[in-house]
């Protein structure tokens, strides 16, 4: 499905500003890191049909950072998997939008994922797959750049070098932080190009939060086939909005009055530009 993915990405970070302003806490920095990534996959690079999910032509999605989960809700209702209403139930008791996703309860999920370092493993099982029976699919997985303290993506990386999965597209969401602190002073993971060229794969970085960079990162994909690619995203944690962008602590934020004060500031000047732009109806 194709749509300008700039627009779409304002909608995206609007959406999931709203979902988690609701509750007044969340996974904000990573939930708003991906979002280009997420508008350029859903708004130009996938192949999905929201009218049946299941559909075997579809390319697969895993979001094995799983708790960037507010930004794949509202990529999913924004491109038709369900009502935006329904968004407005994030974490709720008894909801089908959980924190973290589920294939059993969130239409459009291929894999539920929240346990660090699972998903680019079910991922390259998911590639693997597809691969031996010779199936046309393409296979995204964003994994984060903390999420890289877990052997297990290292274990999954070899595998998907070793049997060229080369239709499997690895996209690191290196914000520079993680729950604790910045990534390089909790676990370096020194220089990642270097580290992926070496584990068997193309390495390409691009700038995370255009979707222009973006959407070149994914071209080149589709032209290497001698090895699978990885798809390095210089990001900011809490891309889009200044306030968030500049806190330190970002990860997981619960809103005092200040936070909640100056992110709506920044929403309402989002919602008015989407408004302006055509782009936004209410």
């Amino acid at each position: 499905m194709k749509r300008n993915v700039r627009d779409f990405s304002d909608l995206i970070r609007y959406y999931t500003l709203k979902e988690l302003g609701r509750l007044g806490y969340g996974h904000y920095g990573g939930a708003l890191s991906i979002v280009e990534t997420m508008a350029v996959l859903y708004g130009d690079e996938m192949k999905y049909n929201p009218e049946n999910p299941k559909d075997e032509n579809r390319d697969y999605f895993v979001l094995s950072k799983g708790h960037a989960g507010p930004s794949y809700y509202a990529t999913l209702a924004l491109s038709g998997f369900f009502p935006l209403e329904k968004l407005n139930t994030l974490n709720e008791n008894g909801t089908n939008l959980p924190s973290h996703p589920d294939r059993q309860k969130v239409e459009g999920v291929d894999m539920t994922t929240g346990s660090l370092g699972q998903g680019i493993s079910a991922a390259a099982g998911i590639a693997y797959y597809l691969k031996t029976k010779n199936k046309n699919n393409r296979v995204y997985c964003i994994v984060g750049d903390g999420e890289l303290n877990e052997g297990q993506c290292w274990e999954a990386f070899m595998f998907i070098a070793h049997h060229n999965l080369n239709n499997l597209v690895v996209l690191i969401d290196d914000n520079k932080k993680q729950l604790d602190g910045y990534t390089k002073d909790i676990c370096n993971m020194f220089d990642l190009e270097k580290k992926f060229d070496s584990f068997g794969f193309n390495p390409i970085t691009v700038e995370g939060n255009n979707v222009e960079s973006i959407k070149n990162g994914f071209k080149l994909a589709k032209e290497y086939k001698d090895r699978p690619t990885a798809i390095i995203l210089d990001t900011v944690k809490g891309a889009g909005v200044e306030y968030i962008e500049n806190t330190v602590s970002n990860h997981h934020m619960r809103l005092d009055e200040e936070a909640k004060t100056e992110i709506n500031k920044e929403m309402k000047k989002l919602h008015d530009s989407l408004v302006e732009r055509g782009v936004l109806n209410d």
